[in-house]
């Protein structure tokens, strides 16, 4: 399985440096249930990214919210929500960042990434 940190993709233009974590909004019904239209997502433009990782990625000049699969040693961006189709990708460099956190209310918000105990 493929990990690599996502420091070398260029940051948003007119956005944060690719060093500093941004948040955004997700938008529409693609990752239902798990994520619903206008709940915030706290994004690490620097995290290790792993297959079964939800990410930000740029396709065809547009911002997409998927979760990221490596399987057969292809790339591909999945909805969790089945009506949407899942979207082979070409590389890594496709990526913006990594969901680290998401949810509207401080009580509500769940961590994505792994974290070790030690």
């Amino acid at each position: 399985m493929s990990e690599r940190p996502i420091s070398q993709i260029p940051p948003i233009e007119g956005s944060c440096s690719a060093r500093e974590v941004f948040a955004l909004k997700a938008l529409g019904d693609s990752m239902e249930p798990e994520f619903k239209h206008d709940t915030v997502l706290i994004i690490d433009p620097e995290a290790v990214v792993k297959s079964g990782a939800y990410v930000i990625a740029k396709v065809d000049g547009e911002f997409i919210f998927r979760q990221f699969i490596i399987h057969n040693d292809k790339y591909f961006l999945q909805p969790l929500n089945d009506l949407y189709e899942t979207i082979e990708i070409t590389g890594l460099d496709m990526l913006e960042g990594v969901i680290i956190q998401a949810g509207n209310r401080r009580k509500e918000m769940k961590k994505y990434t792994y974290q070790d105990p030690a």
